[in-house]
């Protein structure tokens, strides 16, 4: 079983919001000073069940990722964690990419890698939250693809899944290969050993360009959405308080302004 699992570096999401800030005219966040960049936890998630269908099955993990030199660092978490192996995509303006576009680089740095049984991904990104990448990894590749899948069986050469819906959970048979997004119901994942930081420090880390994948250069700078505006939310907290001399007279005028708020 061969599985590769696309992981992503994010601001750390335990970052106090306060701190992030808005530049209005070039439409980005700016991340506080000093703020740590650490894997995806849905992505660790993924990576997570990966751990969990090698150690039941065998099998080779390779973790994948794109960004900038720096973003190898989400790999060796994974490869700490106990991933085999990890393939920078190198691309210093990946933060700048919108779903379609980090989907078809991905998806051809899996078809550059080869031979994949199962590919992973997290169920959304914690900084945009758009749960579009897997999906349309899926799609250009021509796998089935399953999201949310919180547990994964496998016998026969089929995989029976437990996918997360509203009201609780069903079940789904697929073959191979196949794609699957991980949800955070999958449980916590384990946490990378002294040992397990030791080696990923000494392995090497394969490294990849837009040529050596065989980027369409006019789809590797472009993309399909428009950011037409960012902005923090305004939150207002308003206290009202009015007098009586009565519980009943409390209880009226509490009622009447509840009703004078109400939208319409």
């Amino acid at each position: 079983m061969n599985m590769i699992v696309c992981v992503k570096q994010v601001p750390d999401p335990e970052t106090p919001p306060k701190g992030f800030k808005i530049d209005p005219a070039a439409k980005r966040v700016i991340p506080p000073l000093g703020a740590a960049l650490v894997i995806n936890p849905f992505d660790e998630n993924a990576v997570e069940a990966a751990l969990r269908v090698r150690d039941a099955h065998g099998g080779k993990i390779t973790a994948l990722t794109m960004g900038p030199p720096d973003a190898e660092d989400v790999l060796r978490h994974a490869m700490a964690m106990g991933v085999d192996e990890g393939v920078l995509l190198e691309s210093p303006a990946a933060e700048d990419f919108d779903s379609f576009v980090t989907a078809y680089c991905l998806a051809l740095a899996i078809k550059k890698i080869g031979a994949a049984d199962l590919v992973l991904c997290g169920r959304e990104a914690a900084d945009w939250n758009a749960a579009q990448v897997g999906p349309g990894i899926a799609e250009l590749l021509g796998l089935p693809g399953v999201t949310l899948v919180k547990n994964i069986g496998l016998a026969d050469g089929r995989l029976k899944l437990e996918r997360v819906i509203p009201n609780g959970f069903e079940v789904v048979e697929v073959g191979l290969p196949a794609l699957l997004t991980i949800t955070n119901e999958l449980g916590n994942p384990r946490y990378p050993t002294v040992k397990g930081v030791m080696a990923a420090r000494k392995k090497e880390i394969t490294k990849l360009s837009p040529q050596d994948i065989g980027a369409d250069a006019a789809r590797w700078g472009g993309g399909q959405l428009k950011l037409l505006d960012l902005f923090i939310p305004v939150q207002e907290r308003k206290c009202h308080i009015f007098k009586a001399e009565t519980v009943e007279e409390a209880a009226v005028g509490f009622s009447k302004k509840i009703i004078e708020l109400k939208p319409t």
